[in-house]
């Protein structure tokens, strides 16, 4: 099977999956439990890819300036500072830890 099979076949079960999710009675979505789970199951997933995005590198960990980086926005965004604040300044942090340390 080759790469461009994988991703059709995926591709198809991902629109499957989609189309399956009409066929669920609303009723169902409707209740606390499903629907705390569907908002806690995004929250963590969102959270994990940010993690695996910032710390690893295919075969390993990797801790760099996005580390540190990651901590100052996690922090300002914990204290409720505008995102596009905490956006640039964790960049500057990665910058500024890059530059003065050498770091990759």
């Amino acid at each position: 099977m080759t790469l461009w099979n994988v991703i059709l076949l995926a591709s198809i079960a991902c629109v499957a999956l989609k189309l399956a999710g009409y066929a669920v009675p609303a009723h169902w979505l409707e209740k606390p439990v499903p629907s705390r789970i569907a908002e806690l199951l995004t929250v963590a997933l969102l959270a994990a890819l940010i993690v695996v995005q910032t710390i690893g590198d295919g075969v390993g960990v990797v801790l760099d300036a996005r580390v540190p980086a990651l901590g100052v926005a996690a922090a300002l965004y914990a204290l409720r500072v505008p995102f596009l604040i905490v956006v640039i300044a964790a960049a500057a942090v990665a910058a500024l830890l890059r530059a003065v340390a050498g770091l990759a």
